[in-house]
């Protein structure tokens, strides 16, 4: 936990305890970094100053874009929508495969590149004629206050709201949130915790709990498991994985499997082989999950969506783009069984 360079503007932060000496807990992640004066936490974006915590960089973004929602990857949620994508820098997980490294191991105060108030962001999606705006890119949960403004200001606007994340976040602040979210996806790393732990820097539990309370909220939900070669993708793993996910509901949540390039602290090792992601998805369909996605491999033809039931073609994929979606209020237009999700 290092010192920031500079005195830039900040913004009170949510979710804090005051201790002695004029040191603060801060209480958004399960870290619960416990900060002296001047000193910031894990994620680079929360500072104590007098015994007060701040949040860096509000209203601060490090990038804008507009984006597929497919992109996310949402496949589920309104396929072919455009979406307004923004994130600050900061992460609260230091995962050795972070193909966004330089911007999500960084702090808000490297980057002044926009000043954006949460009405502002908004105009400029409105300007794009978008109506969808995505927290992603880092860890929107570090930029919580920033998230939270947009999102609530977003909703009484009329326009979806969706979060990229890893999940690691506290209950009481997740729940704060949810009212403001449409869709999220979450990247569950593997199902070990000590694994979590060599990857990340944080814990499986904490996560499993954020789909459950995503869930329970009736926040659209999807699941992101990247094979990482040697590390998650053996065959017990992603079978513990897929167990779990069905004996707690999740039969229904697209789950996307992600091939691993070589990235960051992980560059000595080799892209997952392809044989491995067509056996996930077949150990996942075979353990019950019934919408299972391969990503990052067009080779693959894993991006299509199929109906469980009869096992019609129903929303044709090509990369990012849509070229067929039949699905139609929310049924397959052959067989009228119920196909889960924001159509």
């Amino acid at each position: 936990m290092s010192q920031p360079d500079s005195e830039s503007s900040v913004h009170s932060a949510l979710y804090q305890e005051r201790l002695p000496d004029n040191a603060v807990r801060c209480l958004l992640c399960p870290h619960r970094c416990v900060l002296q004066n001047r000193r910031i936490g894990i994620c680079h974006a929360r500072i104590n100053r007098q015994g007060e915590l701040y949040a860096l960089g509000y209203g601060n973004p490090c990038s804008l874009a507009i984006d597929p929602i497919e992109k996310k990857p949402l496949f589920h949620f309104l396929p072919g929508r455009k979406i307004f994508s923004m994130a600050m820098a900061g992460c609260n997980f230091s995962c050795l495969n972070c193909q966004n490294w330089e911007i999500s191991q960084s702090s808000p105060e490297d980057f002044k590149k926009y000043d954006l108030t949460p009405e502002e962001v908004l105009k400029l999606a409105e300007k794009q004629h978008v109506d969808c705006v995505a927290f992603t890119y880092t860890e929107p949960i570090v930029f919580y206050e920033y998230v939270f403004d947009v999102a609530k200001k977003a909703h009484d606007r009329g326009f979806k709201t969706v979060l990229i994340t890893n999940g690691y976040i506290n209950e009481q602040p997740l729940l704060e949130l949810c009212p403001y979210l449409d869709a999220a996806n979450v990247d569950l790393k593997c199902i070990r915790d000590d694994v979590y732990c060599r990857l990340t820097g944080g814990h499986l539990q904490p996560v499993m709990n954020t789909l459950k309370i995503l869930k329970a909220q009736g926040v659209w939900l999807e699941i992101t498991n990247l094979l990482v070669s040697g590390i998650s993708d053996c065959s017990d793993m992603i079978y513990e994985m897929c167990d779990w996910l069905v004996k707690n509901g999740f039969e229904d949540t697209p789950l996307h499997f992600s091939r691993f390039f070589p990235a960051y602290k992980l560059r000595n090792l080799k892209p997952t082989p392809e044989r491995l992601l067509l056996q996930a998805k077949k150990m996942a369909e075979a353990a019950g999950i019934k919408y299972v996605y391969l990503g990052n491999d067009p080779n693959l033809n894993g991006e299509n969506t199929f109906c469980p039931k009869c096992k019609h073609l129903l929303v044709e994929r090509s990369g990012y783009a849509i070229k067929q979606n039949v699905v139609q209020d929310g049924l397959c237009n052959l067989c009228g069984e119920s196909i889960p999700g924001v159509w």
